[in-house]
């Protein structure tokens, strides 16, 4: 699409919210006078979403209101509309020579630009066939300081593909496999072509400004994070990649708004899974010619969390919210039904590239998982079966007031599981003896430490995690460091790094919220999930912490559950939860609330011959 007038047609470009395009100088044919213009061109696609925002806009020409008003008919999948608004564009709308000798009408013009929207749509068009092909061909040289894995390289090389045809698409490799160094290959192939812009999760972002820092030392960073942070523009335009977080894009979209960006990369891209919540409006908002999503769960719980995502890198591409979930979401996630899981995967697999550890780095040392049953002492089973007697006497009533009182019952039963002072308070007394988790998980870390190895310990309670922190250097003498959400960001980083070291501390307690993604902790070669969160994705994310590329060592992952609790019979559910995800490229305690008295109580009563000391 081609974008001309004025004085400086790439200013005007940025200063209608238009992502970046490539000067280009152009024939007119207008009122029989054939004349030579500078402008800007670009791909359809990107600049599509852009155009719909600005029809009623009093500054722009006649014929950018047509074209913004043809762009809004398709975006509303309105396309018996468009002959009439053609009819509507002015001369210099259209007129430009076609490759054939003659002059394009209008109609065929606005006929192009529809079929150029819609290329993703056939899967036999030539961009499919390109990003297709890409998935395994050899981009060249990519100056970055690292050997590139064979497949990494055509990680890059599809990347690229798909910026040069104007698609945006998903890198969704498993976890570990170097998302974060493929995209920033891309950034460095397009360096130079305007600033780049990566979002990501905030404990992600002191991690991203090191890993360009080693990577592709060569382009400057800018960290738009924090209080100081600038509240004008020209700071972040004069770097190569502005590196900021989910939390200050949502709160300084207008600033970043006014930028146009050539590539936007938004990691652990799960977080904009809800397409209504104000931070996924955000980052659909923000103008850029690419558009990358990173993500080691495309779906984690439903594919309206994959439509979401792919939203914001393709709009349309996956149809309106209401007509995914008639075509796609309800037939495979309730019927099973593999016909639209295949159909979906044609439709996505040029633009979601995922590939597996097992297929791509088959010499990753292996990860063993282990599930580790503990046993109640008598004064959790005590204070469990009293939580299940007093919640059932007071009733759970229906509808809402039922689901929130289920998942109160059920937070008070994993506290438990854990430890009665993470349910009670912490009284006169020690934490030893009082938790079968609590005495295994010390048995298990003595065992650690004294093999010089180096463990994580995640847990989803900022409580817990303070319980053991305090539990373990008593215990076993050594430090057991806690990153949580409360710290800032240096201090995390600084845990961080000094985990990694050699000499650094044994342990690590991460809260699953604050470290669960992202981070690299292959100084790690043992993962303890001390409580359980229902999502299996989530735990896989956590693991995959330490079984990443760079870990040298068989990683062991222990989860634990108490034995006879409704711990162990949800841990029997969760490996049904990956069929979902796997069919196409999973709910947390929702589904709970649901379920009748009877159901809810065999699910959760206590299992005496589970024992208990």
């Amino acid at each position: 699409m081609l974008f001309y007038g004025g004085a400086n047609p790439r200013a005007a470009v940025a200063e209608l919210g238009l992502p970046p395009g490539d000067p280009v100088e152009a024939e007119l044919y207008v009122d029989r006078d054939l004349r030579y213009v500078e402008g800007v061109s670009m791909p359809v696609r990107p600049v599509l979403p852009a155009l719909t925002r600005i029809a009623s806009r009093p500054d722009v020409t006649e014929s950018v209101v047509v074209w913004a008003r043809i762009a809004n008919a398709v975006d509303d999948d309105k396309f018996d509309d468009l002959d009439r608004i053609a009819a509507e564009l002015p001369a210099e709308g259209h007129s430009v020579p076609h490759s054939e000798g003659h002059v394009w009408t209008a109609k065929a013009l606005v006929g192009a630009f529809v079929e150029s929207f819609t290329e993703l749509l056939r899967s036999d068009s030539g961009l499919n066939l390109r990003l297709i092909t890409a998935q395994h061909s050899d981009p060249g040289e990519v100056r970055v300081n690292a050997d590139l894995r064979k497949y990494q390289a055509h990680g890059i090389a599809w990347l690229e593909a798909a910026a040069e045809g104007g698609a945006g698409v998903i890198l969704a490799d498993d976890m570990g496999l170097g998302k974060t160094l493929q995209s920033i290959g891309l950034l460095v192939r397009r360096a130079g072509n305007g600033p780049h812009l990566v979002v990501c999760p905030t404990s992600l972002v002191g991690n991203w400004q090191r890993e360009i820092a080693r990577f592709a030392p060569q382009l400057t960073v800018h960290l738009h994070h924090g209080p100081s942070r600038s509240r004008v523009a020209d700071p972040l335009t004069e770097t190569d990649v502005v590196v900021t977080s989910y939390s200050i894009a949502l709160r300084d979209l207008k600033l970043l708004r006014s930028i146009a960006f050539d590539t936007i990369v938004i990691d652990e891209a799960q977080a904009i899974k809800n397409h209504r919540s104000r931070t996924a409006g955000a980052v659909r908002d923000l103008t850029g010619r690419v558009r990358v999503a990173l993500t080691g769960t495309p779906v984690e719980n439903h594919l309206a969390e994959l439509w979401s995502i792919s939203e914001f890198v393709n709009p349309g591409l996956l149809g309106g919210q209401a007509d995914f979930k008639r075509r796609f979401a309800d037939p495979i996630e309730i019927g099973r039904d593999p016909v639209s899981a295949a159909v979906l995967r044609a439709r996505i697999d040029p633009v979601v590239l995922r590939r597996m550890k097992e297929d791509v780095a088959a010499d990753l040392p292996p990860k063993i998982e282990a599930v580790v049953a503990c046993t109640m002492t008598d004064e959790q089973a005590g204070l469990y079966k009293e939580a299940i007697r007093e919640a059932f006497d007071e009733g759970l009533g229906d509808g809402i007031t039922r689901r929130g009182r289920v998942l109160k019952l059920l937070t008070r039963l994993k506290q438990i599981c854990n430890h009665p002072a993470q349910y009670v308070g912490e009284g006169g007394g020690g934490l030893a003896e009082r938790s079968g988790k609590l005495d295994r998980v010390t048995e298990m870390l003595t065992e650690v430490v004294d093999e010089g190895a180096k463990a994580l310990i995640f847990t989803q309670y900022r409580q817990m995690g303070e319980l053991l922190s305090r539990h373990l250097h008593d215990e076993l003498g050594v430090a057991a460091p806690f990153l949580h959400g409360g710290l800032d960001q240096p201090a995390r980083d600084r845990l961080v790094d000094e985990f990694q070291t050699v000499e650094g501390p044994a342990i690590l307690l991460v809260s699953l919220r604050a470290g669960g993604t992202g981070l690299n902790l292959t100084g790690a070669s043992h993962v303890v999930h001390y409580d359980r969160w229902w999502n299996p994705a989530v735990e896989d994310q956590a693991t995959d912490r330490a079984h990443r590329i760079g870990q040298t060592r068989t990683v062991h992952v222990h989860k634990l559950v108490t034995a006879g609790s409704l711990e162990e019979r949800v841990d029997e559910l969760l490996a049904r939860k990956r069929a979902i995800a796997d069919a196409v490229v999973g709910s947390g305690e929702d589904w709970l609330g649901e379920l009748d008295d009877s159901q809810l109580r065999k699910l959760i009563e206590l299992d005496d011959d589970g024992g208990h000391l």
